[in-house]
């Protein structure tokens, strides 16, 4: 019978007090990146085009504002004495949303379009040529205007969406700490993984398989990418006993160098899943797609499974035992490198999974989306509790819903922010988060 390894212990309480203190520092930083301006807009020189004229009757409208959102980043735009406006946009064949601000047009007057629900929103894509021009029809009519409680309902439901995506991974990333001790930097891109290998499954220009078949067989290259970082990498750094500290630097230098295997590969631009713009339907205030509904139910029922697993099966009781107490869990019999390789198989798993859903959810696939979500992750594992595998659950639903419900009172591009910042008003007060505690749940 093998002797169990030893284990130098921490003193109490010390492990997640430097990590909330990190998680703290990090979001502090993210949330001054997020607001300061960064060069991730489009530039004045940009080699391609989208314009176009907003008139009344045949009679220019000057002042109305539009605002192009695709990539590059977000721009606002004016338009001239002539009813004409333009902006310069880096990519062709590309899609872009035109978006007309109502609020800055006449005393009523209305974009009128009776065969559209949001006439003064368009898609368009430009394409090989570089151009396109978009047209708005003016007409005299009644804005619709969306009530605030209708808005907060609204995005309610999107909150406690992104927050079940947002849990499927930090749900993984948690198990991991509790079992290995590992800060995974590079988990954001093992839900960019479960994305690509899904346009790649399912894509047009690839292999083309039906969606039904394509997701199943995204999640389990997922699963088989964690059980490759475990066997190559992560096994054999805790045989030889190296620090937490070493062990997340070699995940951030394993976060760089997925992230940007990812951009030589798929390109910096944004690729759009089959299906990814469902039309909308209305259930009273809340609109929503039907891949917007199945998002939603296949994160409950993978979660609900998970819960039973953790609770009832002899391995999810293996692995709480683990993440309690690893050398206690040794002497008792508990093979513990078995436990960590199912592990680190599930959290890849789950992660891919939560990649296909946000990928949908954007809508869109970019090489960094799942770096853009890292310490949104990290918030929901903190606050939910160090460890704890119910907790990130709790954690993830709080920070999807604050993230979409901020955008009633802050600017869009600073919702991840405002989230990051309830993160660190709550460390200041509760480290150890909602659910940490000498006995942990999950």
């Amino acid at each position: 019978m093998r002797s169990p390894s030893p284990v130098i212990a921490s003193p109490p309480g010390r492990i997640p007090r430097l990590f909330g203190l990190l998680l703290a520092t990090l979001a502090a930083v993210l949330v001054l990146l997020v607001a300061a301006p960064t060069g991730a807009h489009a530039a004045e020189g940009d080699p391609y085009r989208i314009s176009g004229n907003v008139q009344l009757d045949g009679e220019p409208l000057e002042g109305v504002e539009l605002t192009i959102d695709g990539p590059g980043g977000k721009q606002k735009v004016t338009t001239d004495e002539n009813g004409q406006w333009k902006v310069s946009v880096p990519e062709k064949n590309a899609d872009y949303t035109v978006t007309l601000d109502e609020d800055t047009l006449p005393e009523g007057i209305a974009v009128v379009d009776p065969e559209d629900d949001s006439p003064n929103e368009k898609d368009v894509t430009v394409g090989a040529g570089g151009r396109v021009s978009v047209n708005f029809f003016i007409g005299e009519g009644e804005r619709n205007v969306t009530s605030f409680w209708d808005q907060l309902i609204q995005r309610t439901f999107q909150g406690i969406n992104f927050g079940l995506m947002l849990g499927l991974a930090a749900v993984g990333l948690s198990l991991v700490f509790g079992t290995t001790g590992i800060s995974n930097f590079a988990h954001g891109e093992m839900v960019t993984f479960g994305a690509v290998a899904t346009s790649f499954l399912v894509g047009a220009s690839t292999l083309a398989l039906p969606l039904w078949i394509g997701i199943p067989l995204a999640v389990v290259l997922s699963a088989v990418l964690g059980l490759v970082l475990d066997v190559v990498i992560w096994r054999p750094l805790r045989r030889r006993r190296v620090g937490t500290v070493q062990l997340m630097i070699v995940s951030i230098g394993l976060s760089l160098a997925m992230r940007y295997t990812f951009q030589f590969f798929i390109g910096g631009g944004t690729t759009q899943l089959p299906y990814a713009a469902a039309p909308k339907m209305s259930f009273g205030p809340i609109q929503m797609s039907w891949i917007d509904i199945a998002s939603f139910l296949i994160s409950i029922f993978v979660i609900v499974a998970f819960a039973l697993w953790l609770t009832r099966s002899h391995l999810g009781k293996a692995t709480r035992a683990i993440s309690d107490n690893p050398s206690l869990a040794a002497a008792s019999g508990i093979d513990v490198d078995q436990v960590v390789r199912v592990v680190w198989v599930l959290a890849g798993a789950l992660a891919g999974l939560a990649g296909i859903l946000y990928a949908y959810y954007l809508p869109g696939l970019k090489w960094d989306m799942g770096a853009q979500v890292l310490l949104l992750m990290f918030a929901a594992v903190t606050l939910g509790g160090l460890g704890t595998a119910f907790g990130a659950l709790i954690g993830s639903l709080i920070v999807g819903v604050l993230v979409e419900v901020s955008g009633l009172w802050i600017p869009e591009d600073l919702k991840y922010a405002g989230a990051l910042v309830v993160l660190i008003v709550i460390l200041l007060f509760r480290p150890q988060g909602i659910l940490g505690r000498r006995e942990r749940i999950g």
